[in-house]
């Protein structure tokens, strides 16, 4: 009965191991074809998310035209954080909104007013 236990676990294990890489190379695909042109490093913090446990609200990653620059923004996880804007290189610029007040971090208080071109680059797509 032991020997039967442990065998049904190790085949789940091995069953459910095999089905997320899967999952994640099928996000992989989907990604690359949904989001040329975008930076490996944006890419990239897609698939990280893909791979985490779904978020309310769900991730969304959209590009924006700032001071002359193609820039993207991401939203937080959860309420009373920060939303963060990287540049194509994935440098943190900034928190252009969110936290306690909404406002983010005080470094970037025209984000919202001069931002143009906004394109919505990628949805998680997981029901919760």
């Amino acid at each position: 009965m032991k020997f039967l236990i442990i065998l049904l676990f190790t085949l789940t294990q091995c069953c459910s191991t095999h089905q997320q890489k899967s999952t994640i190379a099928n996000i992989e695909d989907s990604t690359a074809e949904s989001t040329k042109g975008v930076p490996a490093c944006i890419q990239k913090m897609i698939i990280q998310f893909s791979s985490e446990e779904r978020q309310n609200p769900p991730h969304k990653i959209y590009s924006y035209t700032y001071h002359g620059q193609t820039v993207y923004y991401i939203n937080a996880a959860c309420c009373d954080n920060f939303n963060d804007l990287y540049n194509s290189d994935c440098q943190l610029l900034g928190h252009p909104d969110g936290g306690i007040t909404g406002r983010g971090d005080g470094t970037m208080q025209d984000f919202n007013k001069t931002k143009t071109d906004e394109k919505l680059i990628w949805e998680d797509p997981r029901k919760p």
